[in-house]
């Protein structure tokens, strides 16, 4: 279908929603070549690089233990539960449930609509109150981790750009089928509960991609996954 092709194309560029020329990672991390032989002198209490790097919750978690985790996500639209399907994509689950547990994911925008297909949440440069550590972890990326999961509706997948390994904390929930995303994207999740809430924010008015009024994510939480009540 041309317009799925054509929303593929918008897809891939998951940061340039707020300015289109503003690439997804900026490249400010990448120390520039020194062109003089001496190097300047290192100041005397500059922090170690390691401390760049803090430690998040599921860092060391086992695919078993992030499979059982859910990730509930309480919009001003309404709440949507979604589980982990950490077998599929382990490392792009880890990092979900990081950004989840740690706040990152708090006071966040759902910043783009395609209307049929997709919303889209993730940007922490929506967040009401950006630090110098979410300003960080917004920059880190994880590696590609396409799989056999299909891109249909209610599944939950990870926003890149059209750079390998690229993808960062954008990530977007599917209200109608992309197969042409399919062994591309990481699927990563599937939403239990809460559907009716994406479609309502997927059928709030936009100009173009972007919502006239974007919904917020107020708060992400993860917890062990409630198990389905069964039948007397």
């Amino acid at each position: 279908m041309a317009q799925a092709k054509s929303v593929l194309i918008s897809l891939l560029c998951a940061a340039c929603l707020a300015s289109p020329a503003r690439p997804q990672q900026p490249n400010a991390q990448q120390p520039a070549t020194q062109t003089k032989q001496e190097a300047p002198p290192a100041k005397k209490n500059a922090r170690p690089a390691a401390e760049t790097a803090e430690p998040e919750p599921f860092d060391k978690a086992t695919v078993e233990q992030m499979s059982k985790q859910c990730v509930t996500l309480d919009t001003e639209a309404g709440t949507i539960v979604v589980e982990m399907l950490a077998e599929a994509a382990p490392e792009t689950v880890r990092n979900f449930l990081n950004l989840a547990a740690t706040g990152a994911y708090d006071t966040t925008t759902f910043s783009r609509v395609v209307k049929g297909f997709v919303i889209q949440g993730g940007d922490l440069s929506t967040r009401g109150k950006m630090t110098p550590q979410f300003a960080r972890r917004a920059a880190r990326t994880i590696p590609d981790e396409p799989n056999a999961v299909k891109h249909v509706r209610g599944v939950v997948s990870m926003a890149r750009t059209n750079e390998p390994n690229s993808a960062t904390t954008h990530f977007f929930i599917l209200v109608g089928d992309g197969p042409h995303l399919d062994g591309t994207f990481a699927a990563f999740g599937r939403v239990t509960r809460g559907m009716e809430v994406a479609d309502a924010i997927n059928n709030a008015e936009v100009e173009g991609e972007k919502p006239k009024h974007p919904v917020r994510l107020n708060r992400a939480t993860v917890a062990p996954c409630q198990k389905p009540a069964t039948s007397p």
